[in-house]
């Protein structure tokens, strides 16, 4: 796997003569499970897709999981809600770090590009629209990872649309 910044893969997309036009797959990498939001070929709205369960046990699988998505949809990249904390490294970060490095050992994904992407607050949000629905836990936590993923995938966007329209954007750091 290769990690590219955000800014640089968007602007890759952007390209007219861009050979890798595709989707891009959202990831909302949690302890238990990792959920999964996929971009249409436009690269403008993110549909929830599934969730896979994660354990150290069943990386190998998860990665010809990721394969097969790869090859089905025509995605070109992946972006994973990073949980961003200025003040000190979160575990939750350190978890999403061995996350990827697990995934890029297999060897599996070698040459996937993939970018870290704010995650603030994602989970939190869509648990608050499900609340009052009293849905069984089980349920709400897989729709809570989907659609957290959603979020992560469709707030990414925006700096695709900046993008397009600012020039300044070639200046900013990320």
């Amino acid at each position: 796997m290769q990690y590219v910044k955000p800014l640089n893969l968007f602007q890759n997309l952007l390209k007219p003569n861009a050979l890798e036009r595709g989707r891009l797959l959202g990831l909302d990498v949690g302890d238990k499970y990792v959920g999964l939001a996929v971009s249409d070929i436009d690269n403008k709205i993110a549909s929830p897709l599934s969730v896979l369960i994660r354990k150290k046990t069943n990386i190998d699988l998860m990665a010809s999981d990721f394969q097969s998505l790869i090859s089905e949809l025509s995605l070109v990249g992946f972006i994973v809600g990073y949980p961003y904390d200025r003040q000190r490294l979160a575990r939750d970060a350190t978890q999403v770090k061995l996350f990827i490095d697990d995934l890029s050992k297999t060897g599996k994904l070698d040459g996937v590009k993939y970018t870290f992407w704010d995650e603030c607050f994602t989970s939190k949000n869509v648990e608050l629209l499900l609340k009052p629905l009293s849905l069984n836990p089980v349920l709400a936590k897989t729709i809570v990872d989907k659609f957290a993923a959603v979020q992560i995938l469709q707030v990414s966007f925006l700096l695709l649309i900046l993008c397009k329209f600012d020039k300044f954007l070639e200046y900013y750091v990320f």
